[in-house]
């Protein structure tokens, strides 16, 4: 009777799989020990695998420039990392490794490519494409962008206002796009996106705003759909709208020559992950090129805008089940340490789900769990609303720990967690490692930031730590002269 947890998931997904393997019944991950890391560094332990980054960027490029070939598509294709995802250093180094452009959505975006440009990691033919709702700060840092010479900026209008509040701030010419304020899907509590503006407007508000403005350059159209690029009924309605659209406003304004399909692509979320890259970058490809042939335009040239897509593939985290709770006769509540809460709030605030398995103990036999945090807050948990289906994880002994991993956390828990800040229930934001290979292949790793420490927590909340600390070494001091005193 096969009753491990090998067996469960050998029979249950296929495995092993690229980046998932097993050796001396342990986990790894793109050949990473993991158990090697948990020795080495401990646990609660998050980390970032870098050349996945790179790996995922070339993918991508991959795809549509095979896409283009095969369709004898006249346009070029333009790789966007959204920086929302991950604004880290770490992350941004290794992404403009690959000739990439940028993708911006506040005005602190526009700091970090100064200083990206200032170390040579990103010129001025790097494509800036600034979303969002500018107002005041984001405005005044667009312009200095393109005051000192960023040519390769464009402003994505979201709203009616933003031109003139633009043509105040930059002295001369710039380029701009349009954003189109998309329908949502049915599920959704409101029927059309906040961002951007209306498909029945966009013409009317170009000839009103934008034809004769001599300081504004039309360049792009910009369809984005939040849901993420999926093979529905809905996207493609969408796209074909977008794309009527397009037509329609290139008739008008020959300088328009690119569309900006936001909306990332799915990242891997369960060992059963199933989608064909390859045909929705056909697909859309050939069916851009397909509208723009039957209405005699020329075909746009591609952006896309990949933020998780870039980045959420390459974090893991990694945590020690401390102990069990049997809290009736079906519940068993495997304890971590640490907090969901705190490490991947994606799961307790929009239930994401994240692949999840046990690090060490394959040859165990298993059993259905619960997974809880360290927080007294009773939503501090991960179950199977979260995993799809139940959680099963190797039996717990006390003599033999067991590590649990969660994969694919890249994108968006840092910023959402509050990087370096407050953290719920003041549970202390895990230490943080680097991966990286040399160019002959073998792992180096580093580590980017230390455990929070109760120092740093209690600066933040307003305390004098200098006078916590001086009281409680005296408080030491007189307990141990008390005892000296006993003793005699």
């Amino acid at each position: 009777m096969k009753t491990k947890y090998f067996d469960l998931i050998d029979q249950t997904f296929d495995f092993p799989q690229d980046e998932f393997t097993l050796k001396n019944k342990e986990l790894r991950f793109h050949d990473i020990d993991l158990m090697a890391l948990v020795e080495i560094y401990g646990t609660p332990l998050k980390f970032t695998y870098l050349p996945k980054i790179s790996e995922n960027i070339q993918r991508a490029k991959n795809w549509f420039s095979e896409a283009i070939e095969k369709h004898a598509y006249a346009g070029t294709y333009n790789y966007c990392y959204c920086t929302k995802s991950s604004h880290f250093k770490h992350v941004m180094d290794e992404a403009f490794k690959n000739d990439i452009h940028i993708e911006t959505s506040s005005a602190f975006d526009i700091d970090i490519i100064e200083n990206l440009k200032a170390q040579g990691r990103i010129s001025n033919d790097t494509y800036v494409i600034s979303n969002g709702f500018k107002r005041d700060q984001y405005v005044k840092n667009l312009a200095r962008l393109i005051n000192n010479g960023h040519k390769n900026c464009i402003v994505v209008i979201d709203n009616y206002e933003e031109i003139n509040l633009l043509n105040e701030a930059i002295t001369g010419s710039y380029n701009i796009g349009i954003r189109i304020a998309s329908e949502e899907e049915p599920k959704f509590e409101f029927y059309t996106s906040r961002l951007g503006i209306g498909y029945k407007n966009i013409v009317p508000f170009f000839n009103k705003q934008v034809k004769d403005n001599p300081k504004v350059t039309l360049k792009m159209l910009h369809f984005f759909i939040n849901t993420g690029i999926r093979d529905t009924a809905y996207y493609w309605n969408e796209l074909l709208k977008c794309m009527k659209v397009y037509v329609a406003l290139k008739k008008v304004c020959p300088s328009l020559d690119s569309l900006n399909i936001g909306g990332g692509f799915p990242i891997k979320s369960s060992l059963a992950f199933d989608y064909d890259y390859t045909y929705m970058v056909d697909e859309i490809v050939g069916q851009i090129k397909q509208t723009c042939d039957e209405a005699n335009v020329p075909v746009p040239h591609i952006f896309t805008e990949f933020g998780s897509f870039t980045v959420g593939e390459s974090g893991g985290a990694i945590y020690k089940v401390l102990y069990q709770k049997q809290q009736n006769d079906r519940e068993k509540w495997n304890m971590i340490n640490s907090s969901f809460i705190t490490t991947i709030p994606d799961t307790w605030a929009i239930s994401k789900r994240f692949i999840m398995l046990a690090i060490n103990g394959w040859d165990r036999e298993y059993e259905r769990v619960l997974l809880g945090g360290l927080t007294c807050d009773s939503d501090d948990y991960y179950n199977s609303e979260q995993h799809v289906n139940g959680i099963y994880l190797p039996k717990i002994y006390k003599d033999k720990p067991l590590y649990i991993g969660f994969f694919n956390t890249g994108a968006y828990q840092e910023t959402i967690g509050g990087f370096g800040g407050l953290q719920h229930c003041l549970i202390p934001t895990p230490q943080h490692i680097l991966i990286d290979r040399n160019t002959d292949g073998t792992l180096v790793t580093s580590v980017f930031t230390q455990q929070q420490t109760s120092e740093q927590l209690l600066t933040i909340l307003g305390y004098d730590y200098g006078v916590n600390t001086a009281y409680a070494k005296a408080e030491e001091a007189l307990s141990d002269f008390s005892q000296s005193i006993e003793n005699l």
